[in-house]
């Protein structure tokens, strides 16, 4: 039976791991129908889980630590679960979640691929604000949980200008399409794509407020404590099968452990310095850490492979599942566009520091390693 609090990154509280574990007899598998997933989904929201410490308020790693243990057990459960957490901390940090249900569940869908758009008509006078209403019509592509949620939050346009705004799915213009999603990775989610016609909505903070609060950026540290949280079930299953006669085993482990506490340590430093700056840019950051993350899952798919051979790839459900599901929810990361943007801020910053003839270690709005233009990495 799979635990899931090893490994962790932080002790979640007695009666937590007890729904954990007993969850974990239920779900030994990870699910691979969306029918059963909303099941899973629905089921967390009444064992009011989705009750997590909001980001940058003191208990940011409880946060992570509580969605990579419901990623452990099934990542298409915490791609739903994370997203409807997400959600609920929006609404807290630029609107007002009393508006809307309490028993709502939500997804966030925020993708803005060229070839789908949706466009907002305001209800009122200009400019438009927090609460007003809206209608919205287009398209919103790889809408996870579309069949397992009530409500959205949804990236929106009025004209060249962005928005967010929340959206009751119960309405005769909303529409799943059943299209736009073939992934076999991440199947039970169910990304589709949903039409909307004249479909009524709330607008969540002002133009471009989604985007623009602090809290864009912890969430996105949050997506990869679920990728983390996936990697440490891959090792559980390593870890299982790895007997002290099997030496070649043994040294793969070994390479699994270093990479899943050195991600542990890259979650622990980062909810702490978000902690500590609640209210700074924390860009560099967020790319950093999911860059990290993103080999580090790499690295255990890789030698928990050559650790384990053909065998569970075959006869294994649950270690099948993660290792399908775990690369197409990484790819939520941009790869090398990340890794340039993480390069350029490095390099500006060296390049400002050496203008100014300043030897600062980081921008006082940042954070991630501790550079100078003169003396380079710093163990500080």
């Amino acid at each position: 039976m799979h635990t899931p609090v090893s490994n962790e990154l932080d002790m979640p509280s007695p009666d937590e791991v007890e729904t954990l574990i007993q969850l974990a007899k239920e779900w030994p598998s990870p699910a691979d129908e969306p029918e059963v997933l909303a099941n899973r989904f629905a089921h967390l929201l009444t064992l009011q889980l989705d009750q997590l410490p909001l980001p940058a308020g003191g208990r940011t790693l409880e946060r992570w630590q509580r969605l990579s243990n419901v990623a452990s057990l099934d990542l298409g459960l915490a791609k739903l679960f994370e997203g409807h957490t997400d959600a609920m901390a929006i609404l807290e940090e630029i609107s007002r979640p009393r508006r809307y249900p309490a028993t709502a569940r939500w997804a966030v869908w925020a993708a803005e691929p060229p070839f789908a758009r949706l466009t907002l008509a305001p209800r009122g006078p200009l400019p438009m604000a927090d609460g007003d209403r809206v209608v919205l019509n287009g398209k919103k592509a790889w809408c996870s949980g579309a069949h397992a949620v009530t409500h959205a939050l949804v990236t929106t346009w009025y004209e060249t200008v962005p928005y967010l705004a929340a959206v009751d799915l119960a309405q005769p213009g909303v529409r799943l399409m059943q299209s736009g999603w073939s992934a076999v990775g991440m199947a039970a989610t169910a990304s589709i794509e949903v039409e909307f016609a004249d479909v009524e909505a709330t607008l969540v903070g002002g133009a471009e407020a989604y985007l623009q609060r602090p809290g864009f950026w912890h969430g996105g540290i949050g997506v990869a404590a679920c990728w983390w949280g996936g990697a440490v079930r891959i090792g559980d299953t390593l870890l299982a099968a790895t007997t002290s006669e099997e030496p070649h085993r043994l040294a793969h482990l070994g390479m699994v452990d270093v990479v899943l506490d050195n991600g542990a340590s890259r979650l622990r430093d980062a909810a702490a310095w978000i902690d500590c700056h609640p209210h700074q840019n924390a860009r560099h950051l967020a790319l950093s850490v999911r860059a990290a993350i993103d080999d580090i899952v790499s690295t255990v798919i890789e030698h928990a492979g050559r650790a384990l051979g053909a065998g569970p790839y075959c006869r294994d459900a649950a270690f099948a599942r993660m290792v399908a599901d775990l690369p197409v929810f990484v790819r939520q990361a941009h790869a090398e566009r990340d890794l340039e943007a993480i390069g350029r801020s490095l390099q500006q910053r060296a390049r400002q520091n050496s203008a100014t003839g300043t030897e600062k270690a980081c921008a006082p709005d940042d954070s991630g390693p501790k550079h100078c233009a003169r003396q380079g990495w710093r163990l500080t």
